[in-house]
């Protein structure tokens, strides 16, 4: 087993949820992943690491792939300071994933809980969601509602917003 998957995998059993699994060439964007002619499965989620201007606070937003995040609305929503990008350091710091491969599912890497999770309240709509297993080589399918379970598991702030 890929060795970014593991602990991916281990949650995933340990909290008994279902999921199947794809594997396929590696993907950098959405487009890139609606290329791969998969989205018959399940709607394929958008997920991105922000941090304010202080680097106090750290963000995961998990959202409909179609949807644009406004920063400036999210500041808002989260009654944060000014919202960026988050580093590749920092990705790798906080939740040991690279560039192309943010996912919700990388929070159980995150040991410290600094990173907040934040669902776009649309995710739940779907019966079926796609998220890389901690790599951009693969897709796991499975149940919104079990993605929130992990977070909650792993004990990091979530809340549900309108994106």
């Amino acid at each position: 087993m890929n060795d970014k998957r593991k602990p991916v995998f281990e949650v995933l059993a340990k909290l008994n949820i279902e999921y199947e699994l794809d594997d396929h060439p590696a993907v950098y964007t959405i487009e890139e992943m609606d290329n791969l002619g998969m989205n018959d499965k399940g709607e394929v989620l958008k997920n991105l690491f922000l941090r304010d201007d202080k680097k106090r606070n750290f963000y995961l937003i998990v959202m409909c792939k179609q949807k644009r995040a406004d920063l400036k609305e999210l500041k808002t929503k989260l009654e944060s300071r000014q919202l960026m990008f988050a580093s590749e350091e920092s990705l790798y710091e906080y939740l040991k994933l690279e560039k192309g491969a943010v996912t919700p599912l990388g929070i159980v890497n995150d040991t410290e809980r600094k990173v907040e999770v934040i669902f776009d309240c649309d995710v739940f709509n779907f019966d079926i969601v796609g998220v890389h297993p901690n790599d951009n080589t693969a897709t796991v399918w499975l149940n919104p509602d079990d993605l929130r379970k992990v977070a909650v598991e792993n004990g990091n702030a979530i809340r549900e917003i309108q994106v």
